[in-house]
């Protein structure tokens, strides 16, 4: 990624552009075949110094580029960038970028999505307590959670995707998107703007807008980012639960953690789950740049203004940059992912005989117990075992209702505690969850 966003990279994108603008003008006859050819030896020898050296007395990055590239082709650099203007080079530069980044970014999907599958299938099956609100709920099954995060990085790869397939360069329309230079310097020629400008673009394999004025249409780059920021925020949910389940309170799963790594200066014994921190911060920060993309789709004035130039040196590559480094680390976490299944069994032992005594209140209801006597003798019940659980006692929820005379004139011990056995109130939720993982790796391939 950081090569993709690089200076060098950004050069040698600029002279293809400007060498692509050469070919179909060379089928036009306007530039020979020593001049493309001379043009072609110095396409990716960019001299970045040269460059900034020009720049600093120009105060123009394109015409300083343009300048080196001249400088470096005697025979040809008279001839580059004829009826261009800038951003007919630096906005196909910039969607030449963007096409390549948001394909590595699918690329990193799928490597994450192929790790989320293996921990899905491998934990399909296990029982695990399910909060809502932050309070224990009902359980659920370690694997559907992790579809749950799942589900939404599928439907992340595949906006991605169609980011891919839908994202369109300006084209050479020149300085106010009319190509009226262009159609000037082919009078009399055979071939029109919209022939040299088809050329040009299939040179670089990139489609392009029919209409643009100065720029591509800013709101490109308005969904571009609000793709990124739709993929931080799914990780942002995983990185955020995942430091929760991670907390020694709950403490069923935890990153990856080396043996001389060090989680504080001051607390030796601290194991702080700097991963997903992490991908939380980087996460927040995505999130705030769709607002600016916002502002430049809505507020370039007419054909142009330059006011979009600044931040769009900045957002583009680093919304690509922090997202690729946010899939990495939960690519990290994901393969490494360390489960505590005595703390899941302890939260179930704990939590679970609360939801459990549902199936305590419908098994009775079935057997001829009043429906609102028997919820009185189950909450009654629960009040009790709350009161031990506060007191570090184990939950005794489960012996309270089969000593119940009430409830055994219903339903036996043995019944009362089979219906108490919580492992195995997880519904379908397993089966769905190894399903799932059969369709995440049927999908990305």
């Amino acid at each position: 990624m950081r090569q993709i966003w690089s200076e060098i990279h950004k050069r040698q994108l600029m002279r293809k552009v400007w060498f692509a603008l050469a070919t179909a003008q060379h089928n036009a006859g306007l530039v020979s075949a020593d001049q493309l050819a001379d043009l072609k030896r110095q396409v990716d020898q960019v001299d970045v110094d040269r460059a900034q050296t020009i720049e600093r007395e120009t105060q123009h990055d394109v015409m300083a580029e343009l300048l080196t590239f001249a400088e470096a082709c005697p025979v040809g650099g008279g001839i580059i960038h004829l009826g261009a203007t800038s951003a007919d080079i630096t906005d196909n530069v910039d969607v030449l970028r963007i096409r390549e980044a948001a394909q590595l970014v699918e690329k990193r999907l799928r490597l994450l999505l192929k790790s989320f599958a293996g921990q899905i299938l491998a934990t399909a099956h296990i029982p695990v307590m399910a909060y809502t609100h932050i309070q224990p709920a009902e359980p659920t099954t370690l694997g559907y959670r992790l579809s749950s995060y799942a589900q939404d990085l599928l439907a992340d790869i595949k906006e991605v995707h169609s980011l891919i397939t839908d994202i369109r360069g300006k084209g050479f329309k020149g300085a106010v998107g009319t190509q009226a230079t262009f159609q000037e310097l082919l009078a009399g020629k055979d071939l029109s703007p919209a022939d040299i400008e088809a050329q040009a673009m299939a040179v670089l394999d990139l489609p392009y807008f029919l209409i643009s004025t100065q720029t591509y249409t800013r709101r490109q780059d308005l969904r571009v980012v609000n793709v990124l920021a739709s993929i931080a925020s799914t990780l942002h949910k995983f990185g955020l639960d995942f430091r929760l389940m991670q907390s020694p309170a709950i403490g069923e799963w935890s990153e990856p953690f080396r043996q001389r790594q060090v989680g504080s200066s001051a607390m030796p014994f601290k194991r702080n789950p700097i991963l997903t921190e992490n991908i939380c911060s980087m996460a927040r920060y995505i999130a705030s740049l769709p607002a600016i993309a916002w502002g430049n789709a809505s507020q370039t004035v007419l054909e142009r203004t330059l006011d979009d130039s600044a931040n769009r040196r900045l957002f583009l590559p680093e919304a690509f940059l922090a997202l690729d480094e946010m899939l990495m680390k939960a690519t990290k976490v994901m393969e490494g992912m360390e489960l505590d299944e005595g703390s899941m069994a302890r939260n179930l032992a704990t939590y679970g005989p609360f939801s459990a005594s549902e199936r305590v209140l419908s098994a009775l209801v079935v057997a001829g117990a009043d429906r609102q006597e028997a919820h009185e003798w189950i909450r009654q019940a629960s009040q009790l075992a709350r009161d031990a659980i506060r007191e570090g006692r184990d939950n005794p929820m489960e012996n309270l209702l089969a000593a119940d005379e009430r409830i055994k004139a219903f339903l036996t011990p043995a019944e009362i505690r089979e219906l108490m056995d919580v492992s195995t109130y997880t519904g379908t939720a397993g089966e769905r969850a190894a399903t799932f993982a059969q369709t995440i790796l049927q999908e990305i391939g």
